[in-house]
């Protein structure tokens, strides 16, 4: 099996950040990206993303089979509310598992939360998606978006077993265009993609990454 590297990994954070100085993008100003208002708060930062991977995800959308569509959950997450979730996730973790010590506290919270220092949608390099038929209906992906690996007893994990044929299918072919567009997964996620983060750069052997944790200007 291999080896999957979580976000807490020493070398996720030890690769280092050259910021190209890409701005943030809203997605919904281009007509060819289904946004979903699932993730939808008062700024609208769930809806932006760094230029360069917005660039690829619409490169992926072409990829795709006549009839398919990708759908966009959330991409840019300020670095408060990354640290807000990721501390309520580790608290949840930390409750449930009284005997755990912090860096198990810390690593089993980053299979599904990264921590805030390094996290790729705090760069605005990552994005959460899934698919949809021709009626706009989700495809069957096995779990839902952001399903935490207790609640679907490790089907969130993109190549889980327990998933069915479809969903299988389903998944295979969200990752055939991301991959091709220049995106990485986070295998503890099906949902979850990035490009230029650091996370991305240990995956595809990049000296640096692109992007680094970044703030929403006002207006944009």
């Amino acid at each position: 099996m291999t080896e999957i590297v979580l976000m807490s990994d020493p070398r996720v954070a030890a690769i280092p950040v050259a910021d190209c100085g890409e701005r943030l993008v809203d997605v919904r100003t281009r007509e060819s990206v289904v946004v979903d208002p699932r993730k939808d708060d008062a700024s609208g930062a769930f809806a932006h993303l760094r230029e360069g991977v917005l660039s690829r995800l619409l490169k992926a959308q072409e990829l795709l089979p006549d009839g398919v569509r990708l759908l966009f959950v959330e991409g840019y997450r300020p670095p408060s509310l990354q640290r807000h979730y990721f501390e309520s996730y580790a608290d949840e973790l930390r409750a449930a598992n009284p005997d755990w010590s912090p860096a198990q506290v810390r690593d089993a919270a980053s299979r599904y939360v990264s921590p805030p220092e390094i996290a790729p949608h705090s760069a605005g390099a990552a994005v959460d998606l899934t698919l949809l038929s021709a009626d706009g209906r989700e495809l069957d992906m096995g779990t839902r978006v952001n399903a935490s690996p207790e609640e679907s007893d490790g089907a969130c994990y993109t190549h889980a077993r327990a998933v069915g044929p479809r969903a299988r299918d389903n998944r295979r072919m969200l990752g055939a265009a991301l991959r091709a567009a220049g995106l990485v997964n986070y295998p503890t996620e099906w949902w979850h993609w990035s490009y230029g983060d650091r996370y991305w750069a240990l995956a595809t052997g990049a000296a640096r990454a692109m992007y680094g944790p970044t703030d929403l200007a006002p207006g944009t």
